[in-house]
C-alpha cells in the first residue's frame, strides 16, 4: 500500500469515526459531542498550517518563475512583475479564506464552563 492510499484510508476512517460518535445515541452523546469539538479545534490548527504551507510553496514557485522569466527576457520584467503580484494576491487570498473558516469554526466551540456542563462535570 502506497503512502497516498494509506493517508486517504486513514482520513476516511477518522471522518467516519467522528461522524459515528456525533450521531451516537444514549449516554455517549455528551462525550461524543466533546470529541467532535476537540476534533474541530485540532482540525482548525492543522488546516491553517496546511493552508500556510501550501500558499508558501505556491508563492515560492511563482516568484521562481517570475525571476527565471525576467532573467531570460529582461525587457519583459515589468509585465512579468505585474502578473506575478496579481498571482501572489490571489494565492494569498486562499490562505485568508482558510483563516476565516478556522475563525468561524473556533467561534462555534463553547466556553470551558459550558463544556463541563455538557460532560456533567460541573
Amino acid at each position: 500500500m502506497n503512502k497516498k492510499t494509506f493517508v486517504g484510508a486513514l482520513t476516511v476512517i477518522m471522518v467516519l469515526g467522528m461522524a459515528s460518535m456525533a450521531f451516537a445515541g444514549g449516554d455517549d452523546v455528551k462525550a461524543a459531542g466533546l470529541w467532535v469539538l476537540f476534533g474541530v479545534a485540532i482540525a482548525c490548527g492543522i488546516g491553517i498550517g496546511l493552508a500556510a504551507l501550501g500558499t508558501g510553496v505556491g508563492m515560492g514557485n511563482a516568484i521562481n518563475g517570475a525571476l527565471t522569466g525576467t532573467a531570460r527576457n529582461p525587457e519583459a520584467g515589468g509585465k512579468i512583475m505585474t502578473t506575478m503580484i496579481i498571482g501572489l494576491a490571489l494565492i494569498e487570498s486562499l490562505c485568508i479564506y482558510a483563516l476565516v473558516i478556522c475563525f468561524i469554526l473556533v467561534g462555534k466551540i463553547p466556553s470551558l464552563e459550558e463544556m463541563f456542563k455538557i460532560a456533567g462535570l460541573g
